[in-house]
């Protein structure tokens, strides 16, 4: 008997044993389960403004740490090397919720590491948001902060589980047209829906990665930028330069002349405007 994951847009419908499109949460015995809890694939204590985030803790360290799968399927991926492997091909390593918390903790302690917490990155973690949650709440305790790095593809439910513990977000908003989005495998009004909620609780950075020719439009860029100001002026916009990755290969990277163009054109409604990648 199928099962169906309510963990994002695409619902899967998963017979016992069956893997849903995120490559992360699989059916058994027909209850849906985070097959990728606590599988790490990558960890780094990383400038936080690498997340980006520029307008939170600047000038910090933060304890990045990813899984593996994704549900979108964009064909530009920096990450795919883990974001579409499975668990498997992913070279992942059991780490647990207590032991992901001491290790942050471990490094806030050395005076000159400068850590401030643990940001949930480099795939995407919402696929696995219950090893999110577990984490948090630990990570809280230590007085620490918490990061997500998101596509924002996730449902209302799944966004206020983890409300309560995270305290800022870096999400991407891969463009502004619901043509593109469902070229990527997504969908535009929940990433739209997820911006707005997040915004009203935690800190909110939003970045878009300009691909040539699919969404480098000044015109999109401008009502991209004024929906933003409708949420909160004072959001910061990051504009970053695509370079050739994954199916990609064969494009030439964004010009950068277009890339301040955008910008130019983006703080016309917003006051915090970030080139990134050049």
């Amino acid at each position: 008997m199928k099962t169906i994951c309510q963990v994002c847009i695409h619902h899967c419908a998963l017979e016992p044993g069956q893997t849903g499109l995120c490559g992360a949460r699989k059916n058994v015995g027909g209850e849906i389960v985070c097959e990728n809890y606590g599988m790490v694939t990558a960890m780094a204590l990383d400038p936080i403004e690498k997340k980006p985030l520029y307008d939170f803790h600047p000038g910090s360290r933060i304890l990045s740490v990813g899984s593996y799968g994704c549900n979108l399927r964009c064909p530009f991926c920096q990450n795919h090397e883990i974001s579409m492997a499975d668990r498997e091909a992913s070279g992942a390593e059991y780490v647990s919720p207590g032991q992901l918390a001491d290790t942050a903790l471990a490094w806030k302690e050395r005076k000159k590491a400068g850590n401030v917490g643990v940001a949930y990155t480099y795939n995407e973690p919402l696929v696995g948001w219950e090893f999110v949650r577990d984490t948090a709440r630990l990570v809280r305790e230590y007085d620490m902060v918490n990061v997500l790095v998101t596509n924002g593809t996730a449902s209302r439910e799944v966004l206020e589980e983890l409300l309560p513990w995270v305290d800022a977000m870096n999400i991407d908003l891969k463009g502004f047209r619901r043509e593109y989005y469902r070229k990527l495998g997504g969908d535009l009004e929940t990433v739209r829906a997820f911006i707005a909620r997040a915004a009203e609780s935690c800190h909110v950075e939003l970045t878009t990665l300009v691909v040539p020719g699919e969404n480098d439009s000044p015109e999109e860029m401008e009502a991209q930028a004024k929906w933003i100001a409708s949420l909160n002026p004072a959001i910061p916009l990051h504009i970053t330069r695509f370079f050739p990755r994954y199916r990609m290969g064969d494009r030439e990277a964004t010009d950068v002349e277009r890339l301040y163009l955008l910008a130019r054109r983006a703080e016309k409604y917003l006051e915090k405007v970030y080139v990134g990648n050049v």
